[in-house]
């Protein structure tokens, strides 16, 4: 037990390896603190992008409302809201009434896009729409 203690007094505690266990404890210190360093960083970054796409849409906001508050302020815009709520109208202008559309008329277009869904191609057809398109 003496021997044990002796040995360990005085070949484990020499200033060589005080001197080394300092270096790797310094060494794990410093990598621990440049890797917090680094995800600091990386988080402070992701965190300035955000703020910046944020201001950018702002910014885009802000140019939308003045280039709505200039159409607002144009005599174009004035002669429409006119003409929808005061039912003005420029001189020479005349109003046409026209008659409401036929069942026939509403109908029309409906069945042609039915009929069009209906027939499915083949995939040969296909092929060929797609390779010969004009033909």
């Amino acid at each position: 037990m003496r021997r044990t203690k002796f040995k360990l007094k005085h070949d484990f505690f020499t200033i060589e390896n005080i001197v080394l266990v300092a270096a790797i404890v310094l060494c794990l210190v410093w990598t621990y603190q440049s890797i917090a360093a680094m995800s600091r960083n990386w988080g402070l970054s992701e965190t300035l992008m955000r703020e910046k796409r944020q201001l950018e849409l702002l910014n885009i906001e802000v140019e939308t409302a003045e280039l709505e508050n200039e159409y607002y302020k144009s005599e174009e815009y004035q002669e429409l809201l006119a003409r929808k709520l005061l039912d003005k109208k420029l001189n020479g202008e005349n109003m046409v009434v026209m008659p409401e559309n036929s069942v026939a008329a509403k109908t029309k277009y409906k069945i042609e896009a039915v009929e069009a869904e209906e027939r499915e191609l083949s995939n040969f057809e296909k092929w060929m729409m797609y390779l010969f398109p004009n033909i």
